[in-house]
């Protein structure tokens, strides 16, 4: 007797979240699940992009709406995917996300229309606890950072300027060009993801199709940008890298996310260096990295440890022109 192949699935929904994580006074490490009222499961919090919105910008918001918390994202986790009924794929992206002690003395978990629990497991305890092979699949790759030491991340987004007007006649400072119309668009669109990885500064060339790039963003998190010659195409054009070397040590010395938004062939030489400070080998993973259409991004999530981890992952980010 033949079965009948199982038919593919018809739709596919795109959702994000987190792995909320703390550490307790003792050292150790808590993460946080949710027990849904509909599933009555054990899962980490996550679910469906709105209309338009972007992955970290969903996980940022849905791990809010669930739980209460307002965080910033760290490092990407990956996604699962999995099937629900016979019509509907389901992929999943994740990000660790630090509960700072300040955040954690603060919170109150207050049950709504999707959450009825919450609770702190220690990490060793969360895969027995979680409801799903494809969670506790996940929450391998947490499980490594761990035991690496890595799991504790700051992000630095390399940003390529929007979509700038064309050199010519009209401007003959290339300096002063500024954003096209669609660039200014642009530049609107990526604001709310970049703002999901919190980033605590701005540093951006002083070319106005930069400072243009950065200031929807910078407007969203109330945030004044920091002019830096160094990493404007003028100076490189110039062949001068050392200052771009030396803005480079200072933004990781501070380890806090931050955006340094600068030009198509300045970035290489970004990448180079963060890498080059992180003690980690370069690769084909720079050139990926780098090579960026307008208003296109790469976050590098790099370890706070003194460890040999250096840059734990990158993701980028294109953006329709």
């Amino acid at each position: 007797m033949s079965t009948a192949a199982k038919a593919a699935p018809q739709k596919t929904v795109l959702a994000a979240g987190t792995v909320p994580w703390r550490y307790t006074k003792s050292g150790g490490i808590k993460v946080l699940l949710i027990r849904r009222r509909k599933h009555n499961d054990w899962s980490f919090p996550k679910g469906k992009l709105d209309k338009g919105e972007s992955l970290p910008a969903a996980a940022v918001r849905e791990t809010e709406e669930e739980t209460g918390l307002d965080l910033a994202l760290g490092t990407t986790l990956g996604t699962i995917n999995y099937t629900v009924g016979d019509a509907i794929a389901k992929t999943v992206q994740y990000w660790a996300a630090h509960v700072s002690a300040e955040h954690f003395g603060d919170y109150e978990f207050e049950p709504n229309d999707e959450v009825k629990r919450v609770k702190w497991v220690r990490v060793e305890k969360v895969r027995d606890r979680l409801t799903y092979p494809a969670d506790q699949e996940l929450f391998g790759v947490f499980e490594q950072l761990v035991v690496a030491g890595a799991q504790d991340t700051f992000g630095v987004i390399l940003l390529r300027h929007a979509k700038a007007e064309p050199r010519g006649e009209a401007f003959t400072q290339d300096a002063l060009r500024p954003l096209r119309t669609s660039g200014v668009k642009q530049a609107q669109t990526i604001a709310p993801v970049l703002a999901a990885f919190s980033p605590e500064a701005i540093v951006t060339s002083p070319a106005t199709r930069c400072t243009e790039t950065v200031d929807p963003v910078a407007k969203l998190l109330e945030i004044t940008p920091r002019l830096a010659p160094e990493v404007s195409q003028d100076t490189w054009d110039e062949g001068d890298v050392s200052g771009l070397r030396e803005l480079v040590n200072e933004v990781l010395a501070d380890e806090t996310n931050a955006i340094i938004c600068s030009h198509r062939p300045v970035l290489p030489d970004l990448a180079r260096e963060i890498a080059a400070v992180n003690r980690t080998r370069p690769g084909r993973y720079l050139t990926e990295a780098t090579e960026l259409p307008p208003a296109a991004f790469s976050v590098f999530h790099i370890s706070k440890s003194p460890s040999e981890q250096g840059i734990v992952s990158v993701e980028t980010y294109p953006i329709k022109a």
